[in-house]
């Protein structure tokens, strides 16, 4: 095992393919020859990720782990490599503020997204952020949340709601699966790019991608439970440890798209995961839900595409096979990326998506409210009765009858 530190964090902005600027102008999928942006999209303009609502201060350091017992099935001349984000209740300070991501990284997902000259990589890769880099943890013992994002997203995608848990008092790791991502900096100057998107094609390739993450998720888990992670001694001292820092008896996965379906075979690949939530993912696993022994699960998707009644979701059959606490809801609106920073984003740069009725701030907090109630309650033994079902102060969500 090799575990090494980075400086950087990371997000991207991503939206569906039309994209429409708040000023005079248009972007479609492929960039514009001259678009027009608006004020808010310049080099001197600063664009902030929503502050979390929890008590704690944030911290964040970023790990490079590797797995010296398995080859990347992408590359199998080499080891599987992973970039992990660890978001943690911390102590107020004056360290400095966590990265959201480097210029390469930011670069690579304008020019993936069809926004390649439509703003600027130094605004996205400037994006302020609210935790802190290497700052002193909280004293006790927290839960642990883990995040696998989207197929071609990378971690980031999921800062936000992995600062506000991490404000309430979980500890949260956000993975970068290797060669899974637009672009994803690695120690000693390295950017791995997507080489899975032009391998994975069928849906039975995905099931491979599905099952894989799934054992970087456990490894993950195994590394945060045993490792003394040191740290830069201008900001505390010498080193904190993960295993002591986290109660391993409560441990929740959560993920969107692809990242969701893992977080399910994660369940039922390991019984030291609790709980789990799917955000608007297919599962593409055949006995997905099942193995779950009782576990609860929750999947949250837009309504238009995971609806009972819609023809391509398989989350009906996962429904069905599972035996546990479970609740299946919708969000009228939504669409692929609101359960990710990406619409939240896309306001603050004055960018809008007319596919998605949905607001960004919106979109983060219905993300955040329901994430949290269902760890609260599963991982903490919280009373939460937004769980309980239709709420009139959210009237987008739904828990339809199944």
């Amino acid at each position: 095992m090799n575990i090494t530190h980075s400086a950087t964090a990371g997000t991207l902005l991503g939206l569906t393919l039309t994209l429409v600027f708040q000023g005079p102008g248009v972007a479609v999928a492929a960039p514009a020859p001259t678009p027009v942006i608006s004020a808010r999209n310049t080099a001197d303009s600063e664009v902030s990720l929503p502050r979390p609502e929890g008590r704690y201060a944030v911290g964040r350091q970023v790990l490079h782990l590797s797995d010296h017992g398995r080859r990347d099935p992408w590359v199998p001349s080499g080891y599987r490599e992973l970039m992990v984000s660890v978001h943690y209740p911390a102590r107020g300070g004056r360290s400095a503020p966590a990265a959201y991501m480097t210029r390469e990284e930011a670069r690579l997902l304008l020019e993936a997204r069809g926004l390649a000259g439509a703003v600027p990589a130094e605004v996205v890769s400037g994006v302020r952020t609210h935790a802190r880099a290497d700052a002193r943890p909280a004293h006790g013992r927290f839960p642990l949340v883990l995040l696998s994002p989207g197929f071609s997203m990378p971690r980031t995608t999921l800062t936000v709601l992995a600062d506000d848990l991490a404000s309430r008092g979980y500890v949260v790791a956000t993975v970068d699966h290797a060669y899974e991502s637009v672009g994803t900096s690695f120690p000693g100057g390295r950017v791995l790019t997507c080489r899975a998107c032009d391998q994975v094609l069928t849906d039975a390739e995905r099931a491979q991608v599905v099952r894989g993450r799934a054992r970087d998720l456990s490894f993950v888990l195994d590394q945060l439970t045993t490792y003394r992670a040191p740290t830069d001694t201008s900001n505390g001292p010498e080193g904190f440890s993960y295993a002591r820092m986290v109660d391993a008896r409560r441990i929740g996965v959560a993920g969107h798209s692809i990242g969701g379906a893992a977080a399910a075979a994660l369940m039922a690949h390991d019984g030291r995961v609790r709980a789990g939530v799917n955000l608007d993912g297919d599962f593409f696993v055949p006995s997905a839900g099942a193995g779950l022994e009782g576990r609860p699960f929750m999947m949250m998707g837009a309504r238009a595409t995971h609806s009972p009644a819609s023809p391509d979701s398989d989350w009906r059959g996962t429904w069905a096979r599972m035996d546990g606490w479970k609740r299946w809801l919708t969000v009228a609106g939504a669409e692929h990326f609101t359960f990710t920073d990406l619409p939240v984003l896309a306001d603050r740069l004055g960018l809008s998506d007319p596919a998605a009725p949905l607001s960004g701030e919106r979109s983060w907090q219905l993300t955040r409210d329901y994430t949290a109630a269902f760890f609260d309650t599963h991982l903490r033994g919280l009373s939460r009765p937004l769980l309980d079902g239709p709420s009139a102060d959210r009237p987008e969500i739904a828990f339809p009858q199944v």
